[in-house]
Order: C-alpha cells, then sequence, then structure tokens
C-alpha cells in the first residue's frame, strides 16, 4: 500500500500545453490574398486582354485564336517535336552514360567532350546553327565515304558509291533541324542525369550479379537500371516539362509547324499582341499541367519502397526489436 502511494505521488502533473501562436503566417495569408485579389481584378476589369478574342471569335467570328486550325495545328507540331527530341535524347543520353562510366578512356573522353559542347551552347544558337547546316553540303548520301576521292585514284572520274542521298536543304531544315537540335542537346543532359543514376546505385549490387553470372548488360538492365530509376525519373520529367518550353525556339529555324510561330503569324497579320501572348501561356500551361500530372504518378510507380513508408517500415522493425524481437501488433506482414 505504500509503494503504491508513493508512486502515485511520483507521477507528474498533466502538462498544460499553450499553442504556438505563428502572427506572421496570418499577416502572409492576408498579403497574399490581397494580391491575389488584385491580380484577378487586372484579369475581370482591364479590357487589353480581350478574352472574347482568345475564347470566342476571330477570323470571321468562327472560333477563338485559341482554336483555330493554324493555332492547332502548331499545337500538333510542338507536341510532336517534344516526343521524338526526348526519344533522341533519352536514348542517345543513356549511351552517352554508359560511354562515360566506361573504362576505355577514349569511350569515355569521346563522351565528356560530348556533354561538354552541348551543354555549353544554347539551345537557340543550336536551332538556328542546325538549319543553316545546309549550307555545308549540297546532297547528303549514305554509302562509301570520299567516293570521288577514291574513284580519282583509279581514274574513275564519276565513282559514285552512295546507296541513297538526299538533298541537303530538304533534311536539314525545318522541323528536322530543330528536332534535332534540340534532342542532341537533350542527349547531353539527360546523359548526366543517368550517369546520376547509375553511381547512385551501391557498386556491391553489380558486383554480387556479376559473381552469380550475370554478363554487364544484364546487370544494367536488371539490376542498375531499374533501381537507378527512381533517381533518374524526377529530373527527366522536368526535362519533358521543359522541352515543351524550348520548342518555341526552334521557330527561328524556322519550324512553321510549331505551336509560337503561328501565334507570331497571327499576331503580325491582326497586329493583337497580348491576347495572341496569353493564348500561348494558356495552351503551355495546359500542357505543362498535364505533364506534371503524369510525373506525379510515374514518380510515385518507380519510389515505391522508398521514402516516408520505408522509413516507417524500418522504425516498427526497430521497436520490435526493442521490445525483444516482437512485431507489434496488427504489423506482423512487415
Amino acid at each position: 500500500m505504500t509503494n503504491q502511494t508513493q508512486t502515485e505521488r511520483a507521477r507528474p502533473e498533466a502538462i498544460k500545453a499553450v499553442p504556438v501562436r505563428h502572427p506572421g503566417r496570418w499577416v502572409t495569408i492576408a498579403v497574399l490574398a490581397v494580391l491575389a485579389a488584385m491580380f484577378i481584378h487586372l484579369l475581370v476589369t482591364n479590357g487589353q486582354f480581350r478574352w472574347s478574342f482568345i475564347f470566342l471569335h476571330y477570323a470571321e467570328g468562327k472560333r477563338g485564336v485559341m482554336f483555330t486550325a493554324p493555332v492547332l495545328e502548331g499545337l500538333r507540331g510542338t507536341l510532336l517535336l517534344t516526343v521524338f527530341a526526348m526519344l533522341i535524347g533519352v536514348v542517345l543520353g543513356v549511351v552517352v552514360a554508359i560511354m562515360r562510366l566506361s573504362d576505355n578512356p577514349i569511350l569515355s573522353w569521346t563522351a565528356a567532350l560530348y556533354t561538354w559542347f552541348f551543354r555549353a551552347v544554347p539551345r537557340l544558337v543550336l536551332a538556328v546553327l542546325f538549319g543553316n547546316l545546309n549550307i555545308l553540303w549540297t546532297r547528303i548520301g549514305f554509302g562509301l565515304p570520299f567516293d570521288h576521292q577514291i574513284g580519282k585514284l583509279f581514274g574513275i572520274d564519276d565513282l559514285n558509291a552512295q546507296f541513297y542521298s538526299v538533298k541537303a536543304s530538304d533534311l536539314l531544315a525545318g522541323f528536322v533541324a530543330g528536332m534535332l537540335a534540340l534532342g542532341l542537346s537533350e542527349a547531353a543532359y539527360m546523359a548526366e542525369i543517368v550517369r546520376a543514376g547509375i553511381q547512385s546505385i551501391d557498386p556491391g549490387q553489380a558486383e554480387a550479379a556479376v559473381a552469380l553470372g550475370l554478363s554487364r548488360g544484364q546487370v544494367l538492365r536488371r539490376v542498375v537500371l531499374p533501381q537507378a530509376m527512381r533517381v533518374i525519373v524526377p529530373p527527366t520529367g522536368n526535362e519533358v516539362i521543359a522541352m515543351v518550353k524550348d520548342t518555341s525556339l526552334v521557330a527561328y529555324v524556322p519550324v512553321i509547324g510549331e505551336l509560337f510561330f503561328q501565334l507570331t503569324a497571327i499576331s503580325a497579320r491582326t497586329f493583337v499582341v497580348l491576347p495572341v501572348l496569353v493564348a500561348g501561356v494558356l495552351w503551355y500551361l495546359i500542357i505543362c499541367s498535364v505533364l506534371m500530372v503524369v510525373q506525379f504518378f510515374v514518380e510515385r510507380h518507380f519510389g515505391r519502397g522508398y521514402g516516408s513508408t520505408s522509413k516507417a517500415r524500418q522504425r516498427l522493425r526497430d521497436i520490435g526489436v526493442e521490445q525483444g524481437g516482437r512485431i507489434p501488433p496488427g504489423n506482423e506482414a512487415i
């Protein structure tokens, strides 16, 4: 009885917790609310936006400028440029990253030189450069190189060992030139992203896979890259979103089947500048918002087993160890 009385006396009193005040938060919220109200008031009351021109009627009252045939065709071209440029960037980026990590110094230095050049030159300059590369050649062919020079060595003046050739002005112009400029530039950035993802994996896993008899290619495909995707996917999603915006640079090639080019042409014809630019902003916002949602789900897919969930499970295991090896009730499957 005495011990029970002493235990009851030793118990501390209940803590009377006082919530921490955050006046700065409320001030920030008030300032943001005022700024938001001012911005909405500007959008609603300023007639220079000409919302009816953007959404309702343009070109003899048919439809708004956002939904005209040239703009929709430019939107299609922007999406195609994004897809093809990213395909070139991802595939070539993986190859360059593997070359960069190779033990062969020639492959490693070649990959380093590639990434140095294409990361250093602005994409706008690359787009204009690729649009004018047809100055260097009349025709681009596939076959025996230096066929004319080799023919002269053997006394043949008209030797043609080209299996297929095309006019340089047809190949290195417009859509193809813009796609190559964006894709080759993107490959340099993707190479660094993939290289960082591969190097984030413990080398011991690759060594263990090799010890089990897997080839280096199998180790890369089945062990390293699946785990590296958790690191590779988030910056790759950002690169896709950035590529959507960078497609506007090929308007200077020029690529006429592109969203910004078509919007600029409409602005030049109608002498209406701000509403046309707002229409472009809205289209880019729609595309990038959809891509952000897709990126969220892709990141969540490749991030399974990591992050807060993994930490929580490890904490439960630690608690079980502290309790003498017993797993807390309800978590036996962990």
